[in-house]
């Protein structure tokens, strides 16, 4: 034992021998390497590297990859401006998780984690060799002043995410404590880990709340080089990185430079990629990875594709409906909007069969309901019995399938008995409410590629009588957009881990429905709901933690919140002949940050790329 651990152990044992022979003595505090929801960290406390990174990669050279929209800003942290997503591997956090661990977090920043046993604080020792790229240490002052300027002045996110914590306190120049308002949160000290640490000193003077157009001091493992608002992103990685030889950085974050290059279209992008100007894509079209990629160079073996599988959980993808507009206030209205969805037909001629249907909020993990509710689900679903739909109890939850061939009667007939149970009737060939107005929506998109999968949406809607119109806007007023909840339906996804937690507050809290900015794009604002997201966050263990996603999962399911659109188990990937990686295989598909550049194979690549290959 470390002497700092032998003395706590020792202040323990002083402290039973005071209270006396037949009382409790607090438990003392778990200090640690590293936190799992799911059990001990599967890596030892002296694990080298992680498993998928190679010591040994060599360092250098560059990489160039492709964003839609556009920046204005370098502070991700604020609703005001739009920043470029790789902005976040300029500062570092608390904890590195693993891309294989499900749950998992190492100490990075931190050198030791302690929990109280009664998870009422969690506390972090800061590592000395911790710095910032101006050469000053990593303290405990940054930490809790970070935290409390996203509690502040951050996105609602922040206020929702960190809710449960009282306050973060400097003890002394390398220790914070996080102090919680309530007992029995697991994941907080998770979650905490995860927080990106800001230098004060840089800040003062500076409006956090503002656009930053400054390139900001970080600790992470690049630092922004010369970039242009708009249209280029340069990251260079810091060469005396303070934790380049820690277990958590050896062998990650190899690439001299980091470019990433901002397109208004999709289409654009893509071409660029073929043409030698982005080295590595993502894709995450059907239709493109089915079609697109037989050009010259894939058929010339300077450039690879690969289905990478992946394990992680993958949320629900769907068409959000906003409950706080007056056409999607009626569960019968919005079990219809399902029913007219024809996945089969567009999985068969739009997908080339790639997918499958998304029948969970928790979709691909144990959280994930199924069948009919279990004796424990029954004893959290029971109170609400008068509230649900009888059905939840009575039969599994189903979305309607068709045969693929575009003729949907049934599923119009359903949706027609639905619509006109709450009170409209079809007059002239118009889906007309108990005004006499037709019904009417728009579905408001961010990426014009979604506009194939919607317009067949628009056209079996309109069978019904139903007037829609899609509004595509660019990323930065499709953020402004939804941060206002200005939409009655949009396209969005509702990630999730294995260990789903505060998040969901975020999701589907009832207080999220009012904040401008949140991620409750559906505007659920449920007691029962909130009752159901607390039973998963206060969850004693993971087995009570499972019972209450699955019988949260239901109530989402049953309240016809959205259509559920489909998931891949896999990660498309194509990229130019010139990089190493480890093949050792990850539940997230792929570890980009382990990749480096192969100096042999670059320069055969990038000599034929300069040939016209």
């Amino acid at each position: 034992m470390r002497r700092r651990d032998l003395l706590i152990a020792g202040a323990a044992g002083l402290a039973a021998a005071r209270i006396g022979p037949g009382a409790r003595a607090a438990a003392p505090p778990l200090r640690t390497y590293g936190l799992s929801l799911l059990g001990p960290p599967k890596l030892p406390a002296d694990f080298p590297h992680f498993p998928y990174a190679n010591p040994d990669a060599p360092t250098g050279g560059e990489v160039a990859t492709a964003d839609l929209g556009s920046f204005d800003s370098y502070n991700p942290f604020i609703v005001r401006g739009t920043a470029p997503v790789a902005i976040g591997r300029v500062w570092d956090t608390l904890t590195r998780s693993s891309a294989d661990e499900p749950g998992a977090a190492y100490a990075h920043l931190a050198q030791v984690i302690e929990v109280a046993a009664d998870h009422s604080y969690v506390a972090f020792e800061l590592r000395p060799e911790a710095r910032f790229h101006d050469g000053t240490p990593v303290t405990a002052e940054d930490v809790a002043w970070t935290f409390d300027m996203l509690r502040t002045k951050g996105r609602p996110y922040y206020r929702q995410y960190y809710a449960a914590v009282d306050k973060a306190v400097a003890e002394s120049a390398a220790r914070v404590v996080f102090r919680f308002k309530t007992t029995g949160n697991r994941e907080l000290p998770t979650i905490l880990g995860e927080l990106v640490v800001l230098p004060k000193h840089w800040w003062e003077g500076r409006d956090f709340a503002a656009p930053l157009t400054e390139p900001p001091l970080g600790s992470g493992p690049y630092r922004v080089g010369k970039s242009e608002f708009g249209r280029t992103l340069v990251l260079e990685r810091v060469p005396d990185y303070w934790a380049r030889d820690l277990p958590t950085g050896r062998g990650l974050d190899n690439f001299g430079i980091m470019r990433t290059e901002y397109f208004r279209d999709a289409t654009v992008a893509l071409q660029a990629f073929k043409a030698g100007q982005l080295d590595f894509r993502r894709e995450n079209i059907s239709k493109v990875w089915a079609t697109e990629y037989d050009f010259p160079a894939v058929k010339k073996r300077l450039v690879n594709k690969r289905a990478f599988p992946s394990s992680l959980p993958t949320g629900m993808q769907c068409f959000a409906m906003n409950t706080r507009r007056p056409v999607f206030a009626d569960r019968r209205v919005r079990q219809a909007m399902v029913e007219v969805f024809d996945f089969e037909w567009e999985n068969k001629n739009l997908f080339y069969g790639l997918y499958t249907r998304t029948t969970s909020f928790f979709s691909n993990s144990d959280c994930a309901s199924s069948g009919l509710p279990g004796e424990a689900e029954l004893k959290l679903l029971e109170p609400y019995r008068d509230r649900l739909p009888p059905e939840l109890f009575t039969q599994p939850f189903t979305l309607p399938v068709t045969d693929g061939s575009g003729n949907n009667r049934e599923g119009y007939m359903r949706a027609l008995k639905l619509l006109e149970s709450a009170g409209m009737q079809i007059r002239k060939r118009k889906m007309l409410d108990a005004s006499g107005k037709q019904m009417s929506f728009n579905i408001l998109l961010d990426d014009p590629s979604f506009e194939r999968v919607t317009l067949p949406y628009v056209q079996w809607l309109d069978r019904l009588g139903i007037e829609v119109r899609v509004r595509t806007v660019d990323p930065a007023e499709y953020q402004h957009m939804t941060d206002d909840f200005d939409y009655d339906m949009t396209i969005n996804t509702f990630g999730e881990s294995d260990s789903p937690g505060n998040e969901l507050w975020d999701f589907w809290g009832s207080a999220s429905a009012r904040q401008t900015g949140s991620d409750n794009l559906c505007g659920i604002a449920d007691p029962m709901v909130d009752a159901l997201i607390e039973k998963v966050v206060s969850a004693k263990d993971h087995d009570d933690l499972v019972v209450a996603a699955r019988a949260l999962d239901r109530v989402l399911l049953w309240g016809w919140y959205v259509v559920p659109h489909w998931h891949l188990q896999a990660v498309w990937a194509a990229w130019w002949d010139r990089f190493g990686f480890s093949d050792v295989p990850v539940r997230s598909g792929i570890a980009f940050n382990a990749w480096w550049v192969d100096p042999e194979l670059a320069k055969k690549t990038d000599a034929a790329r300069r040939s016209g290959f």
